[in-house]
């Protein structure tokens, strides 16, 4: 026989065992990258009926936070109406007479809501009273109106404001 031949058939009698320990390694840590580096936004963000939000091309995930609209009847928490507008107007009996841009009803509602997470936030140390708000405006209303509502939140505690916009395509 030849030299080449014998050779041939001296290594089909070994073994040849694969080594996957490491595959499966590598494969595990891609799959916890992965899934570490996934984000999904399970903050509900639905505009109010009626609401036309301004479009924008910001790309910032929505936050949980309180929920303050302002549509053209009205301003709602958490999609609670507040005040109510008449014919498009902020009534004068909402604000206050020693200054205009204070509007009570929304002060009342907003400081009631932040007194509540205060407490809740003395009593777990897990939850901390941040000041965060989604602010939800039509794209019609006046931007005096719009800066009422913000000073008044502003002076119950939430001066953190995330806006919510249409994404523009």
């Amino acid at each position: 026989m030849n030299a080449a031949v014998r050779a041939l058939r001296q290594n089909q009698s070994g073994t040849f065992a694969l080594q996957i320990t490491s595959m499966i390694d590598m494969f595990t840590i891609i799959l916890v990258f992965l899934l570490k580096s996934y984000s999904s936004s399970v903050v509900d963000m639905a505009p109010m009926k009626d609401l036309r939000l301004p479009s924008s091309t910001a790309t910032v995930s929505p936050v949980e936070a309180l929920k303050l609209a302002v549509s053209k009847d009205g301003i709602y928490v958490d999609d609670k109406s507040i005040v109510v507008f008449e014919n498009g107007q902020l009534p004068k009996s909402a604000t206050d007479a020693s200054d205009t841009r204070f509007i009570k009803p929304l002060f009342e509602a907003l400081n009631t809501l932040a007194q509540k997470s205060k407490n809740i936030a003395k009593q777990n140390e897990n939850v901390t009273f941040d000041g965060k708000i989604v602010f939800q405006a039509d794209q019609s209303l006046n931007y005096q109106l719009i800066k009422k509502v913000m000073y008044t939140a502003t002076i119950a505690g939430y001066s953190d404001f995330k806006f919510a916009v249409v994404a523009q395509q």
